[in-house]
């Protein structure tokens, strides 16, 4: 039977997802990266209606904002884009659990540890 090391923060190869994680932090994963990577020319058009006609943009950005939420429902509803997400997620909880460093400390060492 093969030991496997349980660190302060949990197991780090545990692929077990909790509720929370799986309907919050995951969802939360989806969300951002289909914003940020799937979707940008609908993100920067809303954007830039949004700045032409800033009070007046509830009713002159009705449509780009449609296609917006077309494209990120499209996203949120792709179950391979759930499934990298969710492997992406367990990556990132599986360093922290091994490290006990969050993202942000890691990714700082990284770019500290490029300038010197």
């Amino acid at each position: 039977m093969a030991i496997r090391k349980i660190t302060l923060y949990g197991d780090p190869d545990d692929r077990f997802l909790r509720k929370v994680e799986k309907d919050v932090l995951v969802a939360q994963i989806v969300r951002n990266k289909a914003r940020e990577e799937k979707c940008v020319p609908e993100v920067a058009a809303f954007e830039k209606c949004c700045i032409e006609y800033k009070y007046a943009m509830v009713f002159k950005c009705q449509n780009v904002n449609t296609i917006l939420k077309d494209c990120l429902i499209k996203w949120y509803n792709d179950k391979e884009f759930w499934n990298e997400c969710t492997e992406y997620y367990i990556k990132e909880r599986s360093e922290y659990r091994r490290t006990g460093e969050p993202k942000k400390i890691r990714h700082l060492k990284t770019r500290v540890a490029n300038y010197v």
